[in-house]
């Protein structure tokens, strides 16, 4: 059945379509029939269908309209409000046939009710009184459908056309979507000032032992922040001072998060404090005699005694530290005692043109030359501010044509006369989004400002309200298609990506955007700060997205009023999971109790060690997040959450066990139990969890029966077939037989990439063990492998066949004699050879599986990395050949070798020489507890020469 997508949409032409696609699904439900004892129900369905088509055709121009018509913004409020309710009785509707499934399920594994079991199952969770109020609900929809279409004839509404633009989301790779300008345009005379401010030595002693504020002052999008990281990352900065400390300040300033703030840069640790003067004394004792340059960036409102509190403590650092401020008001930085104050003033035209056609033709060079008349002209309309250009920048990546970079020049929007907040080129990069990115862009006004978002975690919250469904591709890899546009539109910065694959795993919002996003979502999307929580909960009756921010030891909140259409909630905490739980919190039963609709619930790091059975009561949610709490077990009533699709618990390191009946959990595509050490068994239930895309471990129990009959085995993996990314077998050493572990399937799985094997518990003989790990094969996409405690005397013969392999760590393999050819793998990258015991010699088996020469011309092709760790027994590294004079010549080994460290080897006399020529571009070598190459290869010993040329050599 496909799911309501586009509810939101910053009421646009995608959410009415999917309503009526929805709405015609529901009708031609089985169910339908029950609900169509309720008389008009039928005809009420489609009437509302009627008049959502009615809107639909006219919507674009009612949202470009709310901009400067507050009639026209208050009628949107309305049909939004109205899409929230449609969404939600097509949930409890959709929810009701679930049930109705399961149980006719359950009831045909009884035989004696076979011939009724529609009938019973009904009425078990169906009773017309439940009916009738789904009718009442679509009945009252219906009429303030009526009054909406009524009022909307009023603003002589038209139809827009928006042509392709619905379908204009571009598939790309991460690695390309992102934008990085490594200059600050026009900043130079501004970086150099500052730089020479902050660094000067004053020759009086009285002036130096004085802290100095300098503050930067400009207007929003001005770059004092980006201005602000130029600086505090120059080398002239970093040589001068011996702490660099970074904050962001939140409006208003919170002097104890900001005291904490400091403590844990310094000290790279959080301190659990919640009052303010022993965060202070903290801030004292971490800069006693230190020579410090503090950023506080973006200073908004600050009272003066907490400034002045702050400021006594700061002034215990060492003569010449300094406090670096970016403000948007002039009187802030007065008020701070700044010696000097930069005003940021806007960049020249060239300047903005410079930065604008650096963005805006980073893909098409080429075209430069034929747009950049009318691109000038585009980048003049930005007025000197880098925020505007940057964005504007990234939209005209995304046209092609003259025609496209006119409509933009000509918009109305750059005559935009009304709030602040809504900056023209802002609304021109919205506008031309296609209405489901516009979803979910607005959707991330419910993070707080300047939080790092994780992407992951946001393409499962897009999943979780239905952004992402009816796509062909997979939802997650829709939703990474979004998020790759609008990063590449440039809403998003403060890029991080993995260092491997180029993927951008986390970001921020600059907060004018942010800011932006709210004016979209202001009466459905709030964020509660702890000293405003009263004034919100009396004024957020239709609010769908909250965020709780949890003050500094507060209790959980217990006051849920005004919760009953939220559809995110978020209690926002930085509690770690203590690893004794001394201090706990609860959740009141009551949570559940008002949150019908609820489709996303994040209540990691808030020390609960309980989750109320009552949970069941929330049957909507899709994401559930627990990490970092010390929950002992979860209730059973959690697999009656039949629409979950991601579980998070991460971290949750008192976990002894998952709920028996999680295989009811038949929509969950995302299991994460990373952290979780003392989570020993699963339930045999996984095995039911066919469209699992997550499963971060796997735990293998043994046989004996009893409670174990119930836990996983090895063969339960067998039709997880959509697995992906990452995987840990533990336990392995309790698969019995060979056949067992095939029936896993694991050569099936081309999902997964990253594969940790451990052969805990050692209980089997060398030969089962060897069979049993030549079962496990992988999929040939695997990229990262790990073996530890295998027992078996040779590796399985699949490892040299992976030939996507880029990393490789075998540990504590202490039975293994030899090691396979790892050679001959094309891509890897990097090899942890660890606590083999038993292994002698590395020979040139090590290298290729075939003796004769000429086979391969190149040994490990890609190795950049080789680490060998506590190999106790290890006596001879010999790469060179056995047969006659001259064999081997043509093999070329690790030819790109960089970096070779070997750890406690203490009877290995001497390293390869084919590892240590000077044509080699190794250029560290590291030696720890190695006894006998630590004779010779230190400094004065005999084998010293030959590692003279490489450039960082650690011998100890």
């Amino acid at each position: 059945m496909p799911v309501f997508i586009d509810r939101l949409r910053a009421m646009g032409d995608a959410l009415i379509s999917q309503i009526v696609e929805q709405f015609t699904v529901v009708a031609s439900q089985k169910i339908g029939k029950e609900y169509r004892l309720v008389v008009g129900v039928e005809t009420e369905i489609k009437n509302i269908s009627q008049k959502l088509h009615l809107v639909q055709g006219v919507i674009e121009n009612a949202e470009r309209r709310q901009v400067s018509d507050p009639d026209v913004k208050l009628w949107l409020e309305s049909l939004k409000d109205v899409a929230y309710d449609v969404d939600d009785v097509i949930c409890e509707w959709n929810t009701a046939a679930r049930k109705l499934e399961i149980k006719k399920n359950e009831d045909k594994t009884v035989k004696k009710k076979v011939c009724f079991s529609f009938i019973p199952s009904c009425f078990d969770f169906s009773t017309v009184v439940h009916r009738r109020d789904i009718a009442i609900n679509i009945e009252n929809i219906n009429k303030r459908l009526d009054a909406i279409v009524s009022n909307g004839n009023e603003f002589r509404l038209v139809k827009i056309d928006v042509g392709g633009q619905e379908n204009r989301v571009r598939p790309r790779s991460s690695t390309s979507s992102s934008i990085e300008v490594s200059d600050v345009f026009g900043r130079g005379e501004d970086k150099s000032t500052l730089i020479s401010k902050l660094c000067s030595e004053t020759s009086t002693q009285a002036v130096q032992e004085t802290l100095q504020i300098i503050s930067i002052v400009g207007l929003g999008g001005m770059g004092k922040t980006t201005l602000a990281k130029l600086i505090h990352n120059s080398e002239e900065v970093k040589t001068q001072f011996t702490e660099l400390i970074w904050v962001c300040v939140s409006d208003p300033f919170d002097d104890v998060r900001v005291a904490k703030a400091i403590v844990e840069s310094v000290e790279k640790v959080a301190p659990n404090v919640a009052e303010l003067q022993t965060a202070l004394q903290l801030v004292k004792n971490s800069l006693n005699g230190k020579k410090f340059l503090l950023v506080l960036d973006d200073v908004g409102q600050i009272n003066r005694k907490s400034w002045e509190q702050l400021e006594c403590n700061l002034k215990k650092g060492a003569p010449g530290s300094r406090v670096l401020v970016t403000t948007r008001n002039e009187n802030v930085a007065r008020m701070m005692n700044s010696s000097y104050i930069h005003p940021l003033g806007q960049l020249s035209d060239q300047d903005c043109w410079t930065l604008f056609s650096r963005i805006a033709f980073s893909e098409k060079a080429e075209e430069k030359e034929e747009f950049e008349d009318i691109g000038r002209e585009i980048s003049r309309k930005c007025k000197g501010l880098p925020l505007s250009a940057y964005t504007i920048g990234g939209l005209m990546r995304s046209k092609s044509t003259l025609a496209g970079w006119s409509d933009v020049l000509k918009s109305e929007f750059w005559e935009l006369k009304g709030a602040e907040d809504l900056s023209p080129p802002l609304m021109l990069s919205y506008y031309d989004l296609p209405s489901k990115l516009r979803q979910c862009f607005i959707y991330c006004a419910k993070f707080p400002k300047y939080y790092y978002i994780e992407a992951d975690n946001l393409i499962k919250l897009w999943m979780a309200q239905g952004y992402l469904a009816g796509a062909n591709m997979e939802m997650e890899a829709t939703g990474r298609s979004y998020l790759d546009e609008l990063i590449m539109r440039c809403f998003f910065q403060n890029l991080e990506k993995d260092k491997k694959s180029g993927i951008v795993t986390r970001f921020k919002m600059h907060d004018i955007v942010h800011d932006f996003a709210q004016y979209f979502t202001k009466n459905e999307c709030v964020i509660v700060k702890p000293e405003s929580q009263e004034q919100v909960h009396s004024a957020s009756a239709n609010i769908r997205h909250k965020t709780l921010i949890r003050g500094d030891d507060t209790l959980f909140p217990e006051n849920f009023e005004n919760s009953e259409k939220l559809h995110t909630f978020w209690v926002q905490s930085f509690y770690d999971s203590p690893p004794i739980v001394s201090q706990i919190d609860a959740v009141p039963s009551t949570l559940f109790h008002h949150m019908k609709y609820l489709k996303a619930l994040d209540l990691s790091h808030n020390r609960l060690r309980i989750l109320p059975d009552e949970v069941e009561k929330v049957i909507n949610l899709r994401y559930l997040n627990l990490s970092f709490n010390p929950l002992e077990k979860l209730p059973e009533s959690v697999c009656d959450l039949y629409n979950l699709q991601t579980l998070k618990l991460v971290a949750c390191n008192h976990l002894t066990e998952l709920p028996q009946g999680i295989g009811k959990l038949e929509n969950l595509r995302h299991l994460e139990i990373d952290k979780t050490d003392y989570l020993s068994v699963l339930p045999g239930g996984i095995s039911r969890l066919t469209t699992l895309r997550t499963l971060s471990k796997f735990v293998i129990r043994g046989g004996g029966g009893g409670a174990n009959e119930a836990a996983c085995r090895i063969k339960d993996l067998k039709d997880l077939d959509y697995l992906q990314g990452r995987l840990s077998l533990e336990g392995l050493g309790n698969v019995a037989h060979a056949s067992e572990a095939k029936m896993a399937e694991l050569k099936k799985k081309e999902g997964l990439l990253t594969l940790s094997m451990n052969f805990k518990p050692l209980v089997q003989i060398d030969q089962i063990m060897c069979d049993v790990a030549e079962a496990l094969q992988p999929h040939k996409n695997l990229v990262q492998l790990e073996m530890k405690t295998y027992g078996g005397r040779q590796f399985p013969n699949w490892i040299v066949s992976l030939r996507h392999l880029k990393k490789l760590d075998i540990l504590e393999c202490q039975s293994c004699e030899q090691l396979p050819a790892l050679g001959e793998l094309p891509l890897l990258e990097k090899l942890h050879l660890e606590s083999i015991d038993s292994l002698k010699c590395i020979d040139r088996q090590f290298l290729n599986s075939n003796s004769e020469v000429g086979e391969i011309t190149v040994a490990f092709p890609k190795l950049k990395k080789l680490e060998i760790v506590r190999m106790r027994n290890l006596e001879e590294w010999n790469l060179t050949s056995t047969g006659g004079e001259g064999d081997g010549s043509n093999l070329n080994i690790m030819p790109i070798l960089r970096h070779l460290k070997l750890s406690e080897c203490d009877k290995l006399e001497i390293l390869p020489e084919a590892l240590l020529q000077k044509t080699t571009p190794l250029g560290r070598l590291s030696i720890r507890n190695c006894r006998i190459l630590h004779q010779k290869y230190r400094r004065g010993g005999d084998e010293r020469d030959n590692i003279s040329h490489i450039r960082k050599v650690k011998v100890s």
